[in-house]
């Protein structure tokens, strides 16, 4: 099982699209994924077409130690794909979080139980565009890191803020967390600066970039309004082919990383 944490401190940047386009992805292709929803914006959850009155005790009460995380997992409309949702109770959770024993390591405390039973082949955190303690929650916990990146002029100063911050975590919380990727997203072949900015953050980074692009299409835009990933809502657009792609990218790397460990 890897756990997957999306993050990027900016918002805007497709990471809650690709948090839920990626696991539906990997799930229609047989993957058991669990999708952690831990942005109190709950458009994670919103996305997948869980409703507010559905959501139950949500990450909010599962941090917090009020419900165990088996009890407040929900299914989809996507089979083998599963959710935690985010209530609005999470708002609250940063403040609440200070004074909690082992307040770093919550969420990682939560998912042992998880990793043990080897019940998901993925579990993604879609993480608030902050980095305060939902955030690091979700580095601890992690097994790697993917940052979805606009392709815009200030990307590159964001990520290298990012990536200082994994360091902080690793050297104090998590050694064992890695850079799963960079995921460029919101991508405009007709501009310019989309090639330049791909061409830096690929200089930068080297193959931690993945191949695939995911680029600016109304469909994805679109699809959340529906409740459904963009997937179930135009499987022929752009958009939908470009995270079937990138599943399929995530796998060969899981893979040849699997093979080059064994």
């Amino acid at each position: 099982m890897r756990v997957i944490a999306l993050a990027n401190q900016k918002g805007g940047v497709g990471k809650t699209t690709t948090a839920i386009n990626l696991a539906t992805a990997l799930a229609a292709v047989g993957r058991r994924v669990l999708l952690l929803d831990l942005d109190p914006q709950g458009n994670a959850s919103t996305g997948l077409g869980i409703t507010p009155d559905s959501r139950g005790p949500g990450s909010y009460a599962v941090l917090l130690g009020a419900a165990r995380l088996s009890d407040a997992v929900v299914p989809t409309a996507v089979p083998t794909l599963w959710l935690l949702p985010a209530t609005v109770d999470l708002l609250g959770a940063e403040i609440e979080l200070v004074d909690l024993p082992r307040r770093e390591y919550r969420l990682a405390d939560v998912l042992q139980e998880t990793r043990r039973s080897a019940a998901f082949d993925f579990i993604f955190i879609d993480c608030p565009p902050a980095l305060g303690f939902l955030t690091l929650n979700a580095l601890t916990a992690a097994d790697a890191l993917l940052v979805p990146l606009q392709c815009e002029f200030f990307a590159l100063e964001g990520l290298s803020h990012l990536m200082r911050t994994v360091d902080i975590v690793r050297q104090r919380f998590n050694p064992r967390l890695s850079i799963e990727g960079v995921v460029l997203t919101m991508y405009d072949k007709r501009n310019s600066l989309s090639d330049q900015v791909a061409a830096d953050v690929r200089t930068h980074f080297g193959d931690k970039v993945f191949e695939t692009t995911i680029p600016r299409n109304v469909r994805i835009a679109e699809a959340p309004s529906h409740g459904k990933p963009v997937l179930l809502y135009d499987l022929r657009c752009p958009g939908s082919q470009a995270y079937v792609m990138l599943a399929a990218e995530l796998i060969r790397r899981e893979a040849h990383a699997a093979g080059v460990e064994s």
